[in-house]
């Protein structure tokens, strides 16, 4: 290679490849944080519902509509046909009301827009979790308190670690049911 190709290479190529290279690499972090992390999510959903009502106000409990939590891995986002075991009767004139009964009476699931979502690479169990007596607020933040639900707690492998690592201080309300929980890789990336 001569010298002046040579010059060419290092003075333009090479920093305009590293600039190139360095920004791909921001712009993927960026993107990709609101799957990893999602803090602030707060998408709107076909139906407004207030858990600041339903779960505060009234006092219903989360496994009322979300079933299996103690069971399985999963929550289950309720049916329509759930709502409908007291809004049949209760507020039938809201037009909030009213989407729901549609959803109900034409047999559609309701297209709730998921919040809170573990990456597809990592497996999480909610019935080992519940279980132990660890409320849901630790994960979801207190729904209690949100007329619209968003995610307030970081998903990522550091928190979850953290907590496991730490679970008697971040809990300390059952502190005697716990002990510290895994932390080899293959109890989350199985």
């Amino acid at each position: 290679m001569n010298k002046r190709a040579l010059d060419y290479a290092l003075k333009i190529r090479l920093p305009i490849t590293v600039v190139v290279i360095l920004c791909s690499f921001a712009l993927t972090f960026y993107v990709s944080r609101p799957e990893r992390d999602g803090l602030g999510y707060q998408p709107e959903q076909p139906i407004n519902y207030s858990h600041k009502l339903h779960a505060g106000e009234m006092n219903i409990d989360c496994q009322y509509c979300h079933t299996g939590v103690e069971k399985t891995r999963h929550a289950m986002v309720p049916p329509a046909e759930t709502c409908m075991n007291c809004h049949k009767v209760v507020k039938t004139d809201s037009p909030e009301i009213k989407k729901l009964r549609e959803y109900w009476e034409k047999g559609e699931p309701i297209p709730w827009k998921r919040i809170h979502k573990v990456p597809d690479y990592a497996y999480f169990n909610h019935s080992v979790h519940v279980n132990k007596g660890i409320d849901c607020a630790h994960c979801h933040g207190d729904v209690r308190k949100m007329d619209k639900v968003e995610q307030v707690h970081s998903f990522t492998m550091g928190n979850c670690l953290d907590c496991h690592r730490n679970a008697h201080e971040r809990m300390p309300e059952i502190a005697e049911n716990i002990n510290k929980g895994p932390e080899n890789c293959n109890a989350c990336h199985r």
